[in-house]
């Protein structure tokens, strides 16, 4: 499975398994395993740099296991051959979005004039409240 220029995923990485699925589908929601669950070997895989799998760990959340594993559960359609593309679709995206390096924030400070602003903002804000105070009926 080819991901991008530099990344392409071997099938040994790859291992998929047919569940029955819920949901809608009358009789055939019975008979048929068309959800596919979806594992994908990722801290074993010779062809991820160790960055992007830490990023690709941090993505994919709940979905990565102890091991090391990626799994997606599919169960849209009520095609087999539709939830294993899917799945594969979900994986690709997951692994480009992980290859994507994020900039790194650089602190600023604020400018003199912002800060007199909001100095000046805070200062109308207080003489408005305390317009708002009891009135003395002897003045």
């Amino acid at each position: 499975m080819r991901i991008s220029d530099d990344i392409t995923i071997e099938d040994w990485e790859l291992t998929e398994q047919f569940v029955r699925s819920s949901g809608p589908g009358g009789q055939n929601v019975n008979k048929v395993s068309t959800a596919v669950e979806l594992r994908f070997e990722a801290e074993r895989s010779p062809n991820l740099p160790g960055p992007v799998k830490s990023r690709l760990r941090r993505l994919a959340g709940r979905r990565w296991t102890k091991e090391g594993a990626l799994i997606i559960q599919v169960e849209e359609t009520r095609s087999q051959a539709r939830n294993r593309e899917i799945a594969r679709e979900r994986l690709a995206e997951l692994i480009r979005k992980a290859l994507v390096k994020p900039k790194r924030r650089i602190a600023t400070k604020p400018t003199l004039g912002s800060k007199k602003r909001r100095l000046k903002a805070k200062k109308e804000r207080g003489e408005l409240k305390a317009l708002r105070g009891k009135v003395d009926p002897s003045a």
